[in-house]
């Protein structure tokens, strides 16, 4: 399946008091890979930019003079999305921002029609219960280099929270692939035929069986006269 992992970037929060999009980054990851593919538009909000969220992601309502409205983008990015797996982080803000962009437009899809949605944040809290699980608590905690990263941009999160993603994941891949290998090996044993007609078969010397027989005889006195070796397997 394709995986979508999306960021966004806001003129504040919460959505129901009017909020908008700003900044929509995305990349595409095919079989654990990212593929090179990337969705990315600043959007100009008409409205103003809370200074909260501007301290935030330092985009200012000038730096969006001249970029698209929503409207101009929707259909580019709903074919990015369409028929894939969205991962986000605190996924429910994303998605509640995309589809009351999406609700502006006339006959415009939600974003759960269009894809299966993957909350990182969820999975982050059930692996490591207790601990921070922001961003960058993952990014330090998995590896991921985020020493680039002084503001929120939506590109840049989601390139990091796909690295983050694939390292949480990782074992999963690992088990997966041990089971694929195991599996592909059994069947080829299954799948083995010999002709017995063409084994070889050595018998023992004379001197090999006199000699297992005095054995055999002195675990038989050993044992009271009672052996358990089959009487033919002596001839």
């Amino acid at each position: 399946m394709r995986q979508i992992v999306l960021d966004t970037e806001t003129t504040g929060m919460p959505v129901e008091r009017g909020h908008r999009i700003i900044e929509i980054g995305a990349v595409e990851i095919i079989n654990r890979r990212l593929t090179g593919r990337s969705f990315h538009h600043y959007i100009h909000p008409d409205r103003a930019i809370d200074e909260g969220a501007q301290a935030v992601h330092g985009i200012s309502l000038d730096d969006l003079e001249g970029k698209p409205r929503f409207a101009e983008i929707a259909a580019e990015l709903i074919e990015f999305l369409r028929d894939g797996e969205l991962i986000a982080h605190n996924a429910n803000f994303d998605v509640g921002f995309l589809d009351a962009e999406f609700a502006r437009l006339p006959q415009a899809p939600t974003t759960r029609s269009l894809a299966i949605v993957t909350d990182t944040l969820a999975m982050a809290r059930e692996r490591y219960p207790g601990q921070r699980n922001s961003l960058d608590a993952l990014c330090k905690r998995l590896g991921v280099n985020n020493a680039h990263r002084n503001l929120h941009g939506a590109l840049l999160d989601a390139e990091l929270l796909a690295d983050v993603y694939l390292a949480m994941t990782s074992g999963q891949s690992d088990l997966g692939l041990a089971v694929a290998v195991e599996s592909a090996a059994a069947g080829r044993a299954r799948r083995a035929q010999f002709d017995p007609a063409l084994l070889r078969v050595v018998s023992a010397h004379a001197d090999d069986l006199a000699a297992h027989r005095v054995w055999v005889d002195k675990l038989k006195a050993a044992g009271g006269g009672v052996s358990l070796w089959p009487e033919d397997a002596q001839a």
